[in-house]
């Protein structure tokens, strides 16, 4: 049941800026926003040990959604692909801080023999997704407070996700290249 609970969570998370719109569009005004924050209280309760660093973003969800609901504010709703982007610029930034760099220590997983030439490389590609994380919070913000909805969810629902799907197939790719000829 845990599973399946969090493999529905992980797929309406996923598909958040379609459930906004289309709950906007179909269902009587506050439903989508309380639908909404039940599923991420449900996501925060069934991956409470496993996920600790996206449990902030999850909680700010949660009150955004809640909140939308008593204030009878959908456009609150907009609001949550940034938090997403700042919560994951946070967590990627403070790895380049305190290292390894978050690249590192994901690449490490599949491949724990990585040569120490790999780690400046990692470093530069951590950075790289700081700046997607910039530009994608950025572009969230914007959509929310400048453009349609139908706007806001072809950018967070599906250019954003062909972004950040462009970089990591990319860098994964790349990587394997760069690491047969360093070693």
């Amino acid at each position: 049941m845990r599973l399946l609970l969090q493999i529905i969570t992980t797929l309406v998370i996923v598909a958040y800026p379609l459930a906004v719109y289309f709950g906007l569009q179909y269902l009587p005004p506050g439903y989508i926003a309380l639908l909404l924050c039940a599923l991420l209280l449900t996501r925060m309760i069934v991956t409470k040990q496993q996920v600790r660093a996206m449990v902030l973003p999850l909680i700010v969800g949660i009150g955004l959604t809640g909140a939308s609901f008593i204030a009878k504010r959908n456009d609150w709703l907009l609001y949550y692909p940034v938090v997403i982007n700042l919560s994951l610029l946070s967590l990627f930034g403070y790895s380049l801080i305190h290292g390894p760099s978050m690249i590192e220590r994901l690449a490490r997983i599949k491949e724990p023999d990585l040569p120490g030439s790999a780690t400046p490389y990692l470093r530069t590609i951590t950075q790289l997704w700081c700046g997607l994380f910039v530009v994608n919070g950025a572009m969230a913000a914007y959509t929310a407070v400048a453009t349609t909805i139908e706007m806001w969810t072809l950018y967070n629902g599906l250019i954003a996700y062909v972004l950040i799907g462009m970089l990591l197939s990319g860098e994964w790719t790349y990587r394997r290249f760069w690491l047969k000829k360093h070693d």
